[in-house]
C-alpha cells in the first residue's frame, strides 16, 4: 500500500532505516519522499556512515527529492521550539499541502499534530512492512535500530509493537 501522494520528511527516519538497510521499505510505501535543504545536508549522504549510499542512491533515482521552502518566516518560527529539520519539513509539508510527515522525535510530531500533519516515524514504517508481509520480524529490524542506529525505543512502546505485529 502505498500513500496516493507525496510524504515530507525528516531526517531521522531516512537514516534509521537507511542504517539498517530497510530503505527500500518507505520506497515500497511512498510514492515519493520530499525533504527540505536542512533535512539534505543533516542526511550527511556524502559521508561514509552505514547507510549513506542507500540515501545517495534514493536521491539520485529520485523517489527522494530535496526541494526548497518558500515560507521561510514559518520554519523560523517553528525553529524557535523545534531543529531546522524538522522545522523545515513541517513547512515544506504545510506549503506543499503534504498532510502524511516522516518523523520521530515527539515534539516534532506533537507541533506536526497540532499544524494539521499526520506524523508516522521509522517504528510505523516498520510495522506497516510487517503487516504487509515485507519484513519476516519486526522484532529483529527494532533490535537492528536500537544497536546499530541508536535509536531509542522505550520497552513499552517495543512490546506494544510486537503484539501489533503478531509477535508478542
Amino acid at each position: 500500500m502505498t500513500w496516493l501522494m507525496p510524504v515530507a520528511s525528516n531526517t531521522s527516519p531516512l537514516i534509521g532505516l537507511s542504517i539498517i538497510g530497510k530503505l527500500h521499505l518507505l520506497e515500497e510505501q511512498c510514492d515519493e519522499v520530499v525533504i527540505p535543504p536542512a533535512v539534505r545536508k543533516e542526511l550527511r549522504a556524502d559521508s561514509a556512515f552505514r547507510g549513506a549510499k542507500l540515501i545517495q542512491q534514493a536521491l539520485r533515482s529520485g523517489w527522494i527529492r530535496e526541494q526548497r521552502i518558500q515560507n521561510t518566516h514559518l520554519a523560523q518560527a517553528l525553529a524557535l521550539e523545534l531543529d531546522y529539520g524538522e522545522s523545515e519539513a513541517i513547512a515544506l509539508a504545510l506549503e506543499l499541502n503534504i498532510h502524511q510527515i516522516l518523523m520521530d522525535e515527539s515534539d516534532g510530531r506533537a507541533k506536526a499534530r497540532a499544524l494539521g500533519l499526520f506524523p508516522i516515524g521509522v517504528l510505523g514504517i516498520l510495522l506497516r512492512a510487517k503487516r504487509q508481509g515485507s519484513l519476516v520480524s519486526l522484532k529483529d529490524e527494532m533490535s537492528a535500530l536500537r544497536q546499530e542506529a541508536g535509536f531509542f525505543i522505550a520497552e513499552e512502546l517495543y512490546r506494544r509493537l510486537l503484539a501489533e505485529a503478531g509477535e508478542g
